[in-house]
């Protein structure tokens, strides 16, 4: 084992670097509303909103590319045999996941696209153990899941709960969207194998970005609203996954899925903590959220626990 292999794997790494990706994907939420209004986007108006999606996609994308070649001294090219893989996993990670959120959430409501959105941790473990065998599932990992899980579920609940029914545009899609998200996490644990995970995902978020550009101006989306302001939230929505996922991505290289996906149930509790921050929703945060931050936590630790040696 490499001394960067085991530097990755330490506990204190991992915790750290998920968390910040999870604060980073977490801050996304309210700096999204925030860049809907900068650009005059519509909350109706989807085609928009995927434009705006696929601009700080593919900005993402050069981000990421020149950060890794300016850290590695070398410019970030894929190999021709690479260039399959980084389609793929465009047309998961970015293209579907994305187009599937953003249609879905039309047509339903944020409680519960976040409460779905969570399942995509169960998804990720179930497809890394069970079709792609990449590690064994135990009963620690499922308690542990299912402890996180209704972490984010308490954390969306309002006063009014949340109802039952279901459409295939709005939830479905938003289901739709959690399996791409779990797949391509799969997908980018097992390219990153034998290519940099900073060239899978800067690559992929370009070419992933362009189509989803294609894809909202087709549909008759425009950004018609530039402001200095509106620039710099677009730079900062796309730094945030350039650094994000090419870091998920490394961490997921030297490590089991399960062990970092569980970091996902913290994106909710960090959306409505920085929600209240920077939007003022403060009725968002109180004894409720603080449960569910507990809930998550105990989730994550339990996920994580070193199995005892008989």
């Amino acid at each position: 084992m490499s001394a960067k292999e085991q530097f990755m794997q330490k506990t204190i790494v991992v915790w750290l670097g998920a968390l910040l990706c999870c604060a980073l994907w977490g801050s996304a939420f309210p700096c999204i509303k925030l860049g809907y209004k900068m650009f005059a986007i519509a909350s109706e108006d989807v085609a928009a909103q995927i434009l705006f999606a696929g601009c700080r996609f593919t900005l993402a994308g050069i981000l990421a590319i020149l950060i890794g070649s300016v850290a590695g001294r070398t410019l970030l090219v894929p190999k021709r045999a690479s260039w399959g893989k980084i389609v793929r996993l465009s047309m998961l990670q970015t293209v579907a996941q994305y187009l599937f959120f953003y249609v879905g959430l039309a047509h339903t409501t944020g409680v519960k696209a976040s409460i779905i959105e969570g399942v995509n941790v169960f998804i990720a473990i179930l497809v890394a153990s069970l079709l792609f065998h990449q590690e064994p599932l135990n009963a620690k990992k499922i308690i542990g899941s299912i402890i996180g899980f209704a972490g984010v579920v308490l954390v969306n609940l309002t006063g009014s709960g949340v109802d039952l029914g279901f459409s295939f545009l709005g939830e479905g899609f938003i289901f739709l969207s959690t399996i791409a998200y779990a797949f391509s996490s799969v997908y980018l644990k097992r390219y990153s194998k034998e290519e940099n995970p900073v060239v899978l995902s800067g690559w992929q978020f370009c070419i992933g970005g362009i189509i989803m550009i294609a894809c909202g101006f087709a549909a008759g989306g425009r950004l018609t609203v530039w402001t200095g302001s509106g620039v710099l939230m677009l730079i900062y929505l796309a730094f945030l996954s350039a650094v994000a996922y090419s870091l998920w991505g490394i961490l997921l290289k030297y490590n089991p899925i399960s062990r970092v996906a569980v970091f996902g149930f913290m994106n909710p509790v960090f959306g409505v903590i920085l929600s209240a921050l920077l939007l003022g929703e403060n009725d968002s945060l109180g004894v409720m959220c603080i449960v569910a931050l507990l809930l998550v936590c105990i989730g994550i630790y339990i996920v994580n626990r070193p199995d005892r040696v008989s």
